[in-house]
């Protein structure tokens, strides 16, 4: 009698502890990511561009749905968005007066940011196929894999920039400038003039780079993951916790860009 007891609890447990279907929020780090400085690059006479760079973890959030088709296979859809910030500034000079360093910030267009930093941001779309354990109670491992969209954000480079100074508006303050250093003999009067003008010129550049940044948008490209998981959930509590570690390949990623391929998602959700 004790053993059928004990036969329909466990039964009880596993059917009660996981849902059809689940949402969820998570933490998302990718592990490896690195993106390589650049050094001060000559754009003009007057201009100069440069980048940080950065090593080690983007940091990332996403959300995750989830359908179980017991007995045999479970499949999950899942974004994430994950971003590294770099430091990126232009540097406008002139005769007789000192390198004016101008840091940018800018909007990306397509991403979840607002003006800011620079920041190569790297989001995924992934919809994955995964085959569960699932003969044991509230804890269910499983493993799968499946289709990866990349999207990713351009990086601020010398090229980048350099490609923006034939603009008309541009050439202008640079000639305006020019003009003013072959005046010769510098005055208080023009040299303040003089810094006014360089610190325009370094702003006008710095708004067709914002500009530029918005059109260019983010660049998509397919891969795909293996993955590796388990879900955690109550009996007839709502709630389940998740955590899944992916492993990447394909995607077009920029040069400077090593894009690293573990990824961590660790979160909480609604299963019902």
């Amino acid at each position: 009698m004790n053993c059928k007891i004990i036969l329909a609890t466990a039964a009880l447990l596993a059917t009660q502890s996981f849902a059809i279907i689940g949402i969820g929020a998570h933490y998302s780090p990718l592990f490896g990511n690195t993106l390589k400085p650049e050094g001060k690059g000559v754009v003009t006479d007057d201009i100069s561009f440069s980048h940080e760079g950065y090593e080690g973890t983007m940091q990332g959030f996403g959300f995750k749905l989830w359908i179980d088709l017991l007995p045999v296979i479970d499949i999950e859809g899942t974004f994430n968005v994950r971003f590294g910030s770099y430091d990126a500034s232009l540097y406008v000079k002139a005769d007789n007066v000192p390198e004016t360093e101008i840091p940018l910030e800018i909007e990306l267009g397509g991403t979840p940011f607002g003006k800011a930093n620079p920041k190569f941001v790297s989001m995924t779309g992934d919809i994955s196929i995964t085959y569960p354990i699932t003969f044991i109670p509230i804890i269910r491992p499983y493993i799968g894999g499946g289709l990866t969209v990349f999207a990713n954000s351009f990086v601020l480079n010398n090229s980048f920039v350099g490609g923006l100074i034939g603009d008309p508006s541009i050439s202008e303050a640079i000639q305006e400038v020019a003009a003013m250093k072959a005046a010769g003999t510098i005055t208080p009067e023009a040299q303040q003039a003089l810094e006014q003008k360089l610190s325009g010129l370094g702003e006008t550049v710095k708004q067709k780079v914002q500009d530029q940044a918005m059109e260019e948008g983010v660049k998509t490209s397919i891969g795909g993951h293996v993955l590796i998981g388990l879900r955690a959930k109550l009996p007839v509590i709502p709630i389940a916790a998740y955590s899944n570690v992916k492993f990447y390949f394909g995607g077009d990623f920029p040069e400077e860009v090593d894009p690293g391929i573990v990824a961590l998602e660790l979160g909480i959700g609604l299963a019902l």
